[in-house]
């Protein structure tokens, strides 16, 4: 069999957040990158559009400009609402990541990762919807099948190594017989936009512990909730629930969400239906590496497609982007290497730092998720923990995985033993 001529070094899957901080970061090192999306930019998606400062970072890491001048609003912590008691939570002031969040919608926020991507030397291609895998005679991944265009020409690209950033649908790692792990949390999550002059430039992200309607009185709705201001007029609002919930999977999400909604002050604008910019759409959270290996057969997951979203407060931006990276700077070292044992073995280091860096961390969360999906545990933690704003900026830091590694403060020596002890998912 003659030798395939390659499209690319490394073709990426999908051109979320994860895919393109991974091709900007492979492109910044000389590798020739092809990232390949089905959608046509501007394209929805359905999230919350909160990013932390874990997020900020990575977005600084690709030398995004941050500025509210570039169109970002920016965020000072988080505002938690429950038990009858509202507490602003600054985020924490760390050498490691920045003290600021920012929310953007995914509308202008993925274009502009790949355009930072493009810039850096990678090749996009838009429209372009991967089917399935190419494979080897040793059924090793050497390139990717693919439907062009709104024909759905057949076309196939080569490349010695491809990353699958496809997200929650994970279809390319579906193809390979990875499937989802059940035993591993998943929240889904429902959002719609508002128009609300009340709320829309605020400089904190809210979230709702306890969410109530008009009818349920003091009955508890399940899930919680977030309204996060866009700073143009506009909110996000949405709900999310965890499969540790009696209610998962059995519930209206979308009704679950007006009716939070309608007991919310007028003011705000989410109880009338004339505000409402756009329908609620949902979409499902895969948590805790709900889907490994993370390497196999020629093929790295990044992000979603990984089941990376934190477990703690269903953030999955953050752990797409910097699991991109780490997924280049793996694959810069393992291209560097012969084709063989030697490649192999260098690509094998990107589980193991994926394990070492957050599989303690989402081992603990995963506890998280099922103590705080038994609402007479969650009332207690309400109403014993709210009250104590100390308590509030350690959960604040664990919530959010806001900690210097080395030094920091003694909550941050706390949680970083916590996840260090606890056994790696």
């Amino acid at each position: 069999m003659s030798a395939v001529e390659h499209d690319a070094d490394v073709i990426v899957v999908g051109a979320g957040p994860g895919g393109s901080a991974t091709a900007y970061h492979l492109a910044q090192h000389g590798v020739r990158v092809l990232l390949l999306e089905k959608t046509e930019f501007p394209r929805e998606k359905v999230c919350g559009d909160g990013l932390t400062p874990r997020a900020v970072r990575q977005l600084l890491r690709m030398g995004v400009d941050t500025s509210p001048e570039a169109g970002w609003l920016h965020n000072r912590g988080l505002r938690v609402i429950g038990g009858g008691i509202r507490l602003e939570l600054d985020w924490p002031d760390l050498a490691s990541f920045p003290n600021y969040g920012l929310v953007r919608t995914r509308m202008d926020f993925d274009q502009l990762l790949a355009e930072r991507a493009i810039a850096a030397g990678a090749t996009l291609r838009t429209g372009t919807n991967v089917i399935g895998p190419v494979l080897d005679a040793d059924d090793r991944v050497i390139g990717v099948q693919a439907e062009v265009g709104p024909e759905k020409a057949p076309a196939t690209f080569h490349a010695p190594l491809v990353v699958a950033a496809d997200g929650v649908s994970g279809r390319f790692p579906l193809a390979l017989g990875l499937a989802k792990r059940e035993d591993r949390p998943i929240g889904v999550a429902v959002r719609r936009y508002y128009r609300s002059p009340a709320k829309h430039d605020d400089d904190y992200l809210e979230s709702w512990l306890e969410l109530r309607s008009k009818e349920s009185g003091e009955n508890l709705l399940p899930g919680y909730g977030w309204i996060f201001g866009l700073g143009d007029g506009r909110v996000n609002v949405g709900l999310g629930v965890l499969n540790s919930s009696s209610a998962f999977g059995k519930t209206n999400y979308r009704r679950l969400l007006t009716d939070w909604l309608a007991n919310t002050p007028d003011d705000w604008g989410m109880t009338d239906e004339a505000n409402a910019d756009g329908p609620i759409l949902g979409a499902a959270l895969p948590m805790g590496f709900n889907r490994v290996p993370h390497y196999s057969r020629g093929v790295l997951l990044v992000g979603d497609s990984g089941g990376m979203v934190n477990p703690f407060n269903g953030e999955g931006i953050a752990y797409a982007m910097e699991s991109g990276e780490l997924a280049a700077e793996v694959v810069v070292q393992a291209l560097a290497r012969p084709a063989g044992v030697e490649r192999e073995r260098a690509l094998q280091a990107y589980p193991a730092e994926l394990k070492a860096r957050f599989g303690g961390y989402y081992r603990l969360g995963g506890v998280f998720v099922k103590l705080i999906g038994r609402p007479e545990i969650m009332r207690l933690a309400t109403k014993h923990g709210m009250p104590h704003p100390t308590l509030m900026r350690f959960v604040l830091k664990l919530l959010a995985n806001l900690t210097d590694p080395r030094g920091g403060d003694a909550m941050d020596r706390v949680i970083n033993a916590m996840t260090k002890v606890a056994p790696a998912v």
